[in-house]
């Protein structure tokens, strides 16, 4: 039943009825009950922003855990060769 909602009349005050013909109608005024959408574009548009600004935060935090636990190796022989060129 809380998959049928009354467009015209408030959501706090509606309750649901069954026509004699079995249809789901408003107990309020009596217009047929519509059937709520389980994705909406709204929501689909909202995943994708959070999921594009959460990303990149894990992706750098995940990064820096790395580096943390394997620091990255150094390279002394390419600062030797750079110190001796005259």
């Amino acid at each position: 039943m809380n998959n049928y909602y009354c467009p015209y009349c408030n959501p706090k005050y509606q309750f649901h009825k069954k026509s004699s013909s079995g249809e789901l109608i408003c107990g309020l005024c009596g217009d047929p009950l519509v059937k709520k959408s389980f994705i909406k574009f709204n929501r689909i548009i909202a995943i994708l922003a959070c999921f594009s600004l959460i990303l990149p935060l894990m992706y750098t935090f995940n990064i820096l855990i790395k580096n943390q636990i394997n620091p990255p190796g150094r390279n002394y022989q390419a600062n030797l060769i750079s110190i001796r060129k005259p």
